[in-house]
């Protein structure tokens, strides 16, 4: 969910809930006030009712108390507290039952005591307190709505300068020069956060032009000695008098030699594979690619005597031709490498994914490591990055490579 969306959601609850609490408060206060008010009405006129009775020794008449509806009953109670209550009040001329409010209290005559019992009318005060909770209802719903479209359409510009520098930073290139682009912005924290991004980018780009510079300039200074030393290595190779000890060890420093030329080639691939330097996409026919690719390792197929099957169907992606040719190259050379003499390598290409499936040992490899740097066999003579720089691949096209082993086959699985 976004921050604006988080915000505006958390906002209307709180002021809902504000409102409703506010409302049932303000409610209740009204309703108190015109209570009081009303008691206040009949603590009159009960005063008046036992004043009359003293200066005229009679009880008074229903005349006497206008619409009031007032009751004297005989009791042999010596003494009644004043009591307020509510009941109901018989309306004469439109013949119907209102709500009333009543009190009682105790009135002597010629040593007899009565108790009278004043009723009112609360109809009036139910409507101006059912009037009010109206207002105070179309009040809220007004609030809200106005919160809503102020949230809506008003306070959306205050996130405008966010999503700017949003857009800034998913299109930020580390190889890119242009400088990060600030905006105007009015609030402190968007201007603060802008100029630390800003910063940071300012950063990241000079450390990765200094990172890039040593790199290349070590990977083009490491290319010449190698190459002097493997020209050195084919000149003493060509003498036939050469003592056979000698000659094997020549062997070994080419192997060493070449096997550093490869580390050195494949570490600046990874490189620009990670810096996403590499962007000559173009539709790729990984149907004719992968026949392709079987028939370049043939030789070394035959040479171990395997069994290559393949089950292909057309499929074409878009993607460098060359690093694709890369990672078929290092998944074809890996299922020949490992594999064992009179073994199986089945290929299998359709639309969803392509699998390669070889024999080799009869146990599963450690799945947390089979793609990391420089992890390999105790057999392999390889550097160990070719399953690493396949995983890269896979990751810059946002495939999803995956290892299982079952029915004695490695299988290297890559969802498209």
């Amino acid at each position: 969910m976004k921050l604006a969306a988080q915000y505006n959601r958390t906002n209307i609850f709180i002021t809902i809930g504000v409102l409703i609490v506010g409302a049932a408060i303000y409610f209740f206060a009204i309703n108190y006030i015109a209570r009081s008010q009303l008691d206040d009405d009949l603590s009159e006129e009960i005063e008046e009712v036992q004043d009359y009775v003293v200066l005229n020794h009679q009880l008074p008449k229903q005349v006497d108390f206008d619409e009031d509806q007032t009751v004297f009953i005989k009791t042999d109670l010596k003494k009644l507290d004043r009591v307020y209550f509510d009941t109901t009040y018989t309306n004469q001329k439109e013949n119907k039952a209102e709500p009333g409010r009543a009190v009682a209290a105790l009135v002597s005559l010629h040593g007899v005591n009565y108790k009278a019992v004043i009723i009112v009318s609360r109809e009036s005060t139910e409507y101006i307190i059912q009037f009010i909770a109206l207002i105070t209802l179309g009040l809220m719903v007004g609030v809200l709505i106005v919160l809503f479209l102020a949230n809506r359409y008003f306070l959306n510009d205050l996130w405008k300068p966010f999503y700017y520098l949003l857009h800034q930073i998913k299109s930020f290139s580390i190889s890119d020069d242009g400088g990060f682009k600030l905006s105007d912005n009015k609030i402190d924290e968007f201007a603060e956060l802008s100029l630390a991004i800003e910063s940071m980018a300012s950063r990241v780009r000079s450390d990765y032009q200094n990172l890039k510079h040593i790199t290349d300039n070590a990977s083009h200074e490491m290319l010449t000695p190698l190459a002097v030393i493997t020209s050195k290595l084919d000149t003493l190779i060509q003498y036939q008098t050469l003592p056979p000890e000698l000659y094997e060890q020549i062997n070994d420093i080419y192997a060493a030699t070449s096997k550093l030329s490869r580390l050195n080639q494949t570490l600046l691939l990874l490189t620009k594979i990670e810096n996403q330097l590499i962007d000559d996409n173009e539709q790729v026919d990984l149907c004719s690619l992968v026949r392709e690719k079987t028939r370049q390792f043939q030789e070394l197929i035959s040479a171990k005597h395997i069994q290559c099957a393949e089950n292909l169907q057309e499929k074409n992606i878009l993607a460098s031709k060359y690093l694709i040719d890369i990672m078929l190259n290092n998944l074809m050379s890996n299922a020949i490498r490992h594999n064992i003499d009179d073994g199986h390598i089945i290929i299998s290409l359709n639309e969803t994914g392509l699998t390669f499936k070889n024999t080799g040992l009869n146990k599963p490899l450690d799945y947390d490591d089979i793609f990391e740097r420089f992890k390999k066999g105790k057999r392999s003579d390889g550097v160990g990055l070719g399953l690493a720089l396949v995983s890269n691949i896979c990751q810059l096209y946002q495939w999803k490579i995956t290892y299982s082993y079952k029915d004695q086959y490695h299988i290297f699985q890559i969802n498209f």
